[in-house]
Parts: C-alpha cells; sequence; structure tokens
C-alpha cells in the first residue's frame, strides 16, 4: 500500500494504518471516563456545584452521541481520511483548552467541543478496517481494534487517579495534546486517502431530526434525574423531551424509508441480521457495563478508603484481560465462529459482575475482586470484537460509514442510558437502605438522639459519596440534641453514621449490579438469535 505525502511516497501497510488510527481512537474513548476520578479535584479547584461538575463528565458524552450517525455519513461523502484528520485537530484543541480552563463553564465549554471531534472522529477508524482487510483478515484487525475500544473503556479511572495525584487534574487534559500532534502528523503521512468512487448527496433533514432526537433523548436521559423527572424550564420537561425525541426518531425513520436515492442511515443496514443483533447487543452491554464502572469506583473509594490512583488501579486488571482476550478474540472469532464467542463473552461478564455483587462488603479485601474483574475483562474483549466484526463483517464497503456510526451510536446511547437508569437505582437504594440501617444503629442511642440520627438519612445523597475518603453524609454532632455537650455522644454518632452510610452504600451497590446482570442476559437472549453464516 502506497500513501503520497507532499509528493513524496510512502510505503505503508494495513496494520500499520491501523496502529497509526488507533491512536486517537484511544484518546476519544479514554476521555469518556478518566475524567471520573477527577470530579473532586476539578469541584474543589474550579469551585463548581454538582450540577456544573455533572455536565462536565455529560457534556462530552451528549455531543459525542448526537454527531456519530452523521459523522460516518459525512466519512461516507468526503473520505474517512479527512474526517478523521478534522476530529483529532478540534479533540487536540479542545484537550488544550481544558487544560487551561479557569471557569467550570469554559471547561464545559471545552468538553462539548472535545465531544465533537470525538464524534468526528470515532466512525472513520471502524470504516477503514473493512477499506483495509479483506473478509478473510478482519476479525484479527477489528480484534485490535475491540482491544482498543475495551482497554481505553476501562483503564481511565487508572490513568486519570495516577495523573491526578501527580500532577493534578488539568493533566489528565494537557496529555493528549503531544500526543494528539503526534497522531496528526502521523496520520497525514501514513494513512490512504480512499475518496468516494460517486458523489453522495446529504440528507440534511435527516440529520436535523435524527440529531434533534438523540439530543432531546439522551439531554432527558442524562439530566432526568437532576430535575427529579419533572420540569427543567417552562413548559420544558423531563417527560415531554422523552416524548419529543420519541417522536423525532419516528419521523427520522419515516423520513429514511421514503428516502430511497440515499438516505443518512440506510435501512437495508438492518436486513443483515448480523448487524442488527450486534447493535441490539451493544445497546444493552453498553448499558450494563455502566454497572460495573459506576457502583465499583465509589465502592473502592467510600467504602474501602482507597486513594483515587489506588482505586482505578483494580478496573485495570479488567483492562489487561480484556486487552490480551480482545486480539486472540479475533482470530477466533473467524475460526470457531462468532456467536459462541459473544454467547462466551456474555456470560463471563456476567458472572464476574454477579461474584462481585456476591463478594462486595464493608470489610472486603479489595484482592479478591482480582478474578471476578478478570473474568468481567475476558467479557468485554470478546463482546467488543464479536459486536464489531459483526456490524461491519457482512456489510458492503460503501455502507462502512454509515454501519460504523449506527453502531458506535447504539455503544454510546446504551451507556448514556445505563448511566441515567443505574444512577437512580443507585441513589434510591441508597437512601432506602440507609433507613434501614439507621434504624438498627439508633437502637444503641438514647431516645432523644435516635430520632434525629434517623431523620438525618432520610436525605441521603449518592454524589456526596463521589469524593470518596470519608462519610460525608454521616451526620455531625450539631443537629441532635444534647450531643454538643456529650462528647461520647458526638463520637458514637459519628461512628454509626459512618457505618450506616457505608453498609447501604454495599445493599444500593450489589442491587445495582445485579440489576446490570439481568440487562447482560438480555443481551445474551439477542446475541442467541445469530446465524452463523455458512463456511466457504
Amino acid at each position: 500500500m502506497t500513501t503520497h505525502a507532499g509528493g513524496v511516497r510512502i510505503r505503508t501497510t494495513p496494520w500499520g494504518v491501523l496502529a497509526v488510527l488507533c491512536v486517537g481512537f484511544f484518546m476519544t474513548l479514554l476521555d469518556t471516563s478518566i475524567v471520573n476520578v477527577a470530579v473532586p479535584a476539578v469541584q474543589a479547584d474550579l469551585h463548581a456545584g454538582v450540577d456544573r461538575i455533572l455536565w462536565m463528565v455529560n457534556g462530552y458524552v451528549l455531543a459525542l452521541a448526537v454527531l456519530l450517525i452523521a459523522a460516518g455519513r459525512l466519512g461516507d461523502r468526503f473520505g474517512p481520511k479527512r474526517l478523521y484528520l478534522a476530529g483529532l485537530a478540534v479533540f487536540t484543541a479542545a484537550s488544550a483548552l481544558c487544560g487551561a480552563a479557569t471557569s467550570a463553564d469554559g471547561l464545559i465549554a471545552a468538553r462539548v467541543l472535545a465531544g465533537i471531534g470525538a464524534a468526528l472522529l470515532g466512525p472513520q477508524t471502524f470504516a477503514f478496517i473493512t477499506m483495509l482487510f479483506p473478509p478473510h483478515r478482519r476479525g484479527a484487525a477489528i480484534g485490535v481494534w475491540g482491544m482498543v475500544a475495551a482497554t481505553s473503556t476501562v483503564s481511565g479511572p487508572v490513568l486519570g487517579g495516577v495523573i491526578v495525584d501527580a500532577l493534578g487534574w488539568q493533566w489528565i487534559f494537557l496529555v493528549n495534546v503531544p500526543i494528539g500532534v503526534l497522531g496528526l502528523v502521523l496520520a497525514a503521512v501514513a494513512v490512504p486517502d480512499p475518496r468516494p468512487g460517486a458523489h453522495h448527496r446529504f440528507d440534511v433533514p435527516g440529520l436535523v431530526l435524527i440529531c434533534s432526537a438523540l439530543l432531546a433523548l439522551s439531554f432527558a436521559l442524562l439530566e432526568g434525574e437532576r430535575y427529579h423527572w419533572g420540569t427543567v424550564a417552562g413548559p420544558v420537561s423531563i417527560p415531554v423531551l422523552l416524548a419529543l425525541g420519541g417522536l423525532l426518531l419516528v419521523l427520522f425513520v419515516v423520513r429514511q424509508r421514503m428516502d430511497t436515492r440515499e438516505p443518512l442511515v440506510p435501512l437495508r443496514l438492518f436486513a443483515h441480521r448480523s448487524f442488527s443483533v450486534a447493535g441490539a447487543t451493544m445497546l444493552c452491554f453498553g448499558f450494563a457495563m455502566v454497572g460495573l464502572a459506576l457502583p465499583m469506583t465509589i465502592y473502592l473509594q467510600f467504602v474501602l478508603g482507597l486513594s483515587p490512583s489506588r482505586a482505578g488501579m483494580m478496573p485495570a486488571v479488567a483492562s489487561f484481560a480484556s486487552g490480551l482476550v480482545a486480539p486472540v478474540g479475533g482470530r477466533l472469532s473467524d475460526r470457531m465462529g462468532r456467536r459462541p464467542l459473544l454467547l462466551f463473552g456474555l456470560a463471563a461478564y456476567a458472572a464476574g459482575l454477579t461474584a462481585i455483587a456476591a463478594r462486595a462488603g464493608v470489610g472486603a479485601n479489595p484482592w479478591c475482586f482480582v478474578p471476578a474483574l478478570i473474568a468481567a475483562g475476558i467479557g468485554i474483549g470478546c463482546v467488543f470484537v464479536v459486536t464489531a466484526n459483526l456490524a461491519v463483517g457482512d456489510v458492503e464497503p460503501e455502507l462502512a460509514g454509515a454501519a460504523s456510526g449506527v453502531f458506535n451510536t447504539t455503544r454510546q446511547i446504551g451507556a448514556v442510558l445505563g448511566g441515567a437508569v443505574l444512577g437512580a437505582v443507585l441513589q434510591n437504594r441508597l437512601g432506602a437502605s440507609a433507613h434501614e440501617h439507621a434504624l438498627r444503629r439508633a437502637a444503641a442511642l438514647p431516645p432523644e438522639a435516635a430520632a434525629a440520627f434517623v431523620d438525618h438519612f432520610t436525605r441521603v445523597d449518592a454524589l456526596a459519596l463521589h469524593g470518596g475518603g470519608g462519610p460525608a453524609g454521616a451526620p455531625s454532632a450539631s443537629p441532635v440534641p444534647g450531643a454538643a455537650e456529650a462528647p461520647e455522644l458526638a463520637d458514637a454518632l459519628q461512628r454509626f453514621g459512618a457505618e450506616v452510610l457505608r453498609s447501604a452504600f454495599v445493599d444500593a451497590m450489589r442491587q445495582t449490579m445485579m440489576l446490570s446482570v439481568a440487562v447482560c442476559l438480555l443481551a445474551l437472549l439477542c446475541a442467541s438469535r445469530l446465524q452463523e453464516p455458512r463456511r466457504r
């Protein structure tokens, strides 16, 4: 394979091109999770409220989810190399702005811009695989792609914890700048520039419909808990946004059926059973993956008292396992079939999550989770590789961009849906369980102190636990009658309060994880509908 840069002919290989493309892809996926561990530091440094901090996380995810389908189709029209370079340039510039931000609003704006860059870049890496590799070698290439996707998703807390502890929160963004510049140079020189053979028209009304639908649905799911699933402003409410998003989605499908020339999302994609199975499976699995990342990060810091860097090391076990399995899984899927490997991966992840929920406790040893994290990591590696292979392995090359955009959008929507539902369940069950544990501990307190102690735990907020370290929701002595004059009573209240919150969180985490297991089993049911193609 020969590419041209500045008039110079450069000899490249498909594997070398894939390695270059994975640089930008790794950074953009890493940014979806690396910021979570930096939340306490950002909140303290920028004096930001919880709503602003949530938008720092959600603004990136929202921009990414909304634009993926459009970006995939833009790659089909203008060429994937152009879109990749534009996306990586925007993402790198936005990372520099994030690191230089001095206010919460500036950081949020830069994060949204980074999400736009990530959306432009993401589908192109996937589309290049169908262009660079013949079908009989595509499984191994998708294995490498899946390794990068799985590793970046799980290793965010690891790298984030180390960087925040050593250099400060700004460097989780600034570290992207030199890597991004290097990635731009390498991509400009080494990546070929395939141009579409025919002029593609662009469905602007369809683009407006799908982006508006995804924006309304994603905003409602991300912000529903904050607004108590009620009014946002004036006539706008979360139920209205959900209904509007659903209506726009229906109108988009109708328009795509009417546009027989070149729709934004060709509905003939869904005639491929493998593509439909991949989308449905990844939608459920994207939901289920939140059940590991969200509760586990809080549990390790708040309940077990680990530092951000040490807490981040535990998911590294799953990251390492998925990184080892993904390339091997790509080759295995070519040889033994995709269905058995996909079912095995989903079952392994569900088993690992179940084992973590069973072993979780207030005094648990963090190392006891290693076997379960290895099982979950193996499952992640297998699922990412096989679903990616299913999504693009059987579609026509001219539909690769559209297939990649739709597939990546289903993963992001699954994660958004999982974050909204599991976050709400975690908070709800935390409040209920805290009240139950408070009633038990109150039996050891004087009657006049017991009522105030129990009443305090009717207002527990799960977001208070994100800082880790200590019992943020434990009652101080002041609201309990007689505590100020009785040091022993004050000490007992602090001790009982910490025990209540930690025990309550363990209960809530178990229930949240088991909901993720149930959704993972639903993904397994979807995957069982897969039919293997005939052997040639």
